[in-house]
Parts: structure tokens; C-alpha cells; sequence
């Protein structure tokens, strides 16, 4: 899943160039590592796996479950508030404004919960993991919108010449 998820981020960031885009996954990987400094912090240990080994990194909070929140409430921010990039469909606002939060947030739930029905975190890893994702990205989203957007259409424009 990993890969499927880093794969679309990377089609969407080539196929938009927006440097909204950019700004979006470069929060993805700022919550990613904020959250594995975090775990070395607190130091808690997995469950026990199905084969009775414990994996060696440290599971509160999860970080798939943080990231993948992430990129649900961070979509659902954008589709809400920010105007339809010129490189989408304006004509068709319900494809993008309603289409991509209706796919992220059963798939981001979906996840987060398969950690614990995979046995790699425990039900208050994986809560703690998708609230720091609920927390970090409407901050992410707010430094956006408070003037990053700016220079980002300073970027973009750069690119475009």
C-alpha cells in the first residue's frame, strides 16, 4: 500500500507541477519523520507478531496510520477551501472537489485500522497515529494558505517559462 499511495502522490505532483502539490507531499514526509523522532521518544514496543517475534522499531504512534491521515484530512482541506488547479477540470467540480475525499478518508480509515488487524500496533498506537495526522495537517494546510501559496505561484510560474 505504501507504494501505491507514493506512487499517486508522485503521478499527481509530475501530472499538476503545482507547487501546492509539492507542498502537500513535502508534509507527507515532514509527518512521516516527525513521527518516527517521536517513536524514539516514547519507546514503546509493537504488539507481539503472529510468529511470536516483535518487530525492532518502535510502534506509539503509527506512522501509517499518522501519514495516511494525514493525506485524508490534507485532501479534504484542499478540495474544501483551495481553488480547482488550472491543470484539472474546472468544468466538472464534483470530480474534483467531492470524488477525491469520498476515495482518501474509507481508504485512510481502512488502514489505519488494518495495522491493528495485522497485529502491527495496538489500538492507542494507531489512535495516537491518526491524531497527530489530524493535528499536523490542518497546521500544514494553514501554512499554506497564510502565504507559502504565494511563492509557490511564484514557482510555478518560474516553471512554466
Amino acid at each position: 500500500m505504501n507504494a501505491i499511495v507514493s506512487t499517486l502522490t508522485a503521478l499527481a505532483l509530475l501530472y499538476t507541477r503545482s507547487a501546492g502539490v509539492a507542498h502537500f507531499t513535502a508534509g507527507a514526509v515532514l509527518c512521516s519523520l516527525t513521527v518516527k523522532i517521536l517513536k524514539r521518544c516514547v519507546r514503546q514496543p509493537r504488539p507481539v507478531v503472529v510468529d511470536g517475534r516483535r518487530k525492532k522499531t518502535y510502534g506509539m504512534p503509527s506512522t501509517h496510520s499518522a501519514v495516511i491521515t494525514f493525506f485524508a484530512a490534507y485532501i479534504v482541506l484542499a478540495c474544501t477551501y483551495l481553488p480547482i488547479h488550472p491543470s484539472l477540470p474546472a468544468s466538472s467540480p464534483s470530480i474534483t472537489r467531492v470524488l477525491p475525499p469520498l476515495f482518501v478518508v474509507p481508504l485512510a480509515s481502512t488502514i489505519a485500522v488494518s495495522r491493528i488487524w495485522l497485529r502491527h500496533h495496538t489500538w492507542p498506537q494507531v489512535a495516537a497515529g491518526v491524531a497527530y495526522g489530524l493535528v499536523f495537517a490542518p497546521v500544514w494546510f494553514r501554512l499554506w494558505t497564510c502565504g507559502l501559496n504565494e511563492y509557490g505561484a511564484m514557482a510555478e510560474d518560474m516553471i512554466a517559462l
